[in-house]
């Protein structure tokens, strides 16, 4: 998987839906991101405080076409209720990891002093493994996983971005607003 950097000035993007909780919505829009050439680095799915309602953060690349194409295309398919692009400035994200580490027991106590100094934690401890559970932006388990890979990594897990905007600017349906 490709390292997710978010830049002011940059090419990647996080774009922030909400859409009707029905079958066949997570596949119209990623066969719309698909058929116009976008490359999704980071797609989430998951309910909101309505039922009737999901709501999902796409983080795309784009190298040549303008975000505000993007975010039109998208806007028109039946199921978004509505989509916007979250500002970096205005941006509160984060994402899970699950990290499998192959270690002998007497490296536990090491690992441990890892992953408080990270805010992580250990989740599964066998004699011979550990599995460490962090959360935070992608630079906080970039640097964590770089510091575990020197005890041997064996898996990694990692969820897509879920991301926020600051304040009190919400999707919401129009009958909401």
């Amino acid at each position: 998987m490709e390292r997710i950097e978010t830049r002011p000035n940059g090419s990647t993007h996080t774009i922030s839906l909400l859409v009707e909780n029905k079958p066949g919505v997570l596949h119209r829009i990623a066969g719309l991101f698909s058929r116009r050439g976008y490359n999704i680095a980071s797609l989430t799915v998951g309910p909101t405080e309505r039922p009737e309602y999901s709501r999902m953060t796409i983080v795309v690349r784009l190298s040549s076409k303008p975000v505000e194409q993007v975010v039109r295309q998208v806007q028109k398919l039946v199921p978004v209720v509505e989509v916007r692009e979250l500002s970096v400035q205005d941006l509160i994200e984060r994402e899970l990891m699950l990290v499998k580490i192959r270690t002998p027991e007497r490296n536990h106590a090491e690992l441990r002093a890892l992953a408080e100094t990270y805010e992580a934690t250990i989740v599964d401890v066998s004699p011979d493994a550990l599995v460490v559970e962090a959360s935070g932006n992608a630079g906080k388990l970039d640097a964590l996983e770089e510091r575990l890979r020197p005890f041997g990594i064996q898996e990694i897990c990692r969820s897509g971005r879920i991301a926020l905007e600051r304040g009190f600017k919400t999707l919401a349906p129009p009958s909401l607003k």
